[in-house]
């Protein structure tokens, strides 16, 4: 799941830096003032927003990726990281039904639900190990994490 999800998070963050280099395009070349700004400050900052929020989705990425190799939760900084992933996502998702449509909220939704399954799913992994429940009680004399009676 958090594969998966790192590679749908990849997509997006690729496709939000080429929306908003396109919108930065389309504001500097019109060469309009909306409520005094300079034209060029406003695709300036387009860039900027849209390269700043890529490399948060990225990093959100990368988070998942180790999430899905090393098969352990994501514990702080990155468990902060996609809990605000999917927070953003929710709100994004509630805002473009009425402005873009509903096939772009159910791609929200998706990357939401990825997010949030890979942080339940791997919290109770680890619940499990820490309870011994997990493939750590696995030794001699013991079959399935549970031990034998002799």
């Amino acid at each position: 799941m958090a594969l998966v999800g790192a590679v749908v998070l990849v997509g997006e963050a690729i496709g939000i830096g080429l929306l908003n280099w396109f919108l930065g395009l389309v504001v500097d070349r019109q060469d309009m003032s909306m409520g005094g700004l300079d034209p060029d400050a406003m695709s300036i900052g387009t860039w900027i927003g849209g390269g700043l929020f890529g490399l948060y989705l990225l990093l959100c990425a990368l988070v998942m990726l180790l999430v899905g190799i090393r098969n352990r939760p994501a514990v702080g900084i990155g468990r902060i990281l996609l809990i605000s992933a999917a927070v953003v996502h929710a709100l994004l998702g509630a805002f473009t039904v009425g402005l873009v449509g509903w096939l772009a909220f159910v791609f929200m939704m998706v990357v939401f639900g990825l997010i949030v399954l890979t942080l339940v799913a791997d919290a109770r992994t680890a619940d499990a190990v820490d309870k011994g429940e997990g493939p750590a009680e696995s030794g001699p004399g013991t079959e399935g994490g549970a031990p034998q009676p002799a």
